[in-house]
């Protein structure tokens, strides 16, 4: 071999520079096995950026400007679009206000004959209750409760639906029926 390819090569071995290679973890066998909606959620939020096809989100179009000019070849027609779909939206909105106001005086009406009917339920109906508000039996009870229960149970506000509690569903959960679950007894 000739000392002039040994230098070469010599050379080419000092002058590239020592790179880390770093080795991360393989996803685990819960992520391969997980919910499918995730995987779904990311493709649709940040689909791949492909410059060979239109994507359905929008993020890349090649042909938005021919299209917008050959469906709106105007700037009146545009004007026109616009101001059609604002007075849509202004029809929406009264008839949502006009159905929330009649909604309104019927359960005034309600409570105008509950009045009349029973005047200690209208007062019960009507009573302003502080939510934070801890019954001395609740402070008693939570004094002897794990961290965990004590959270949930400061996290909970009284007379709306229980957070820890699964939102019904048309389909059954992958992982099934949990049959040990029991709520926190809270004194009352």
């Amino acid at each position: 071999m000739s000392s002039s390819l040994i230098r070469s090569a010599r050379f080419r071995l000092l002058k590239t520079p020592a790179v880390a290679i770093r080795h991360y973890a393989a996803p685990g066998i819960a992520d391969q096995q997980g919910d499918p909606k995730r995987e779904i959620i990311r493709r649709v939020l940040y689909p791949s950026n492909l410059r060979n096809k239109a994507t359905p989100t929008g993020t890349w179009r090649p042909d938005v400007g021919y299209a917008l000019q050959r469906a709106i070849p105007s700037v009146q027609a545009h004007e026109t679009i616009e101001r059609a779909w604002l007075l849509h939206k202004r029809h929406i909105r009264k008839a949502r206000e006009a159905e929330t106001a009649r909604k309104f005086e019927c359960m005034k009406k309600a409570m105008d004959v509950l009045h009349e009917v029973d005047p200690i339920l209208y007062m019960e109906a009507n009573k302003k209750d502080d939510p934070r508000a801890r019954l001395p039996q609740e402070v008693e009870a939570m004094k002897t409760m794990k961290v965990s229960h004590k959270r949930a149970v400061e996290a909970r506000i009284r007379g709306l639906f229980p957070r820890e509690l699964r939102i019904p569903t048309d389909t059954p959960s992958r992982t099934g029926w949990k049959y040990e679950w029991k709520s926190i007894e809270r004194p009352i």
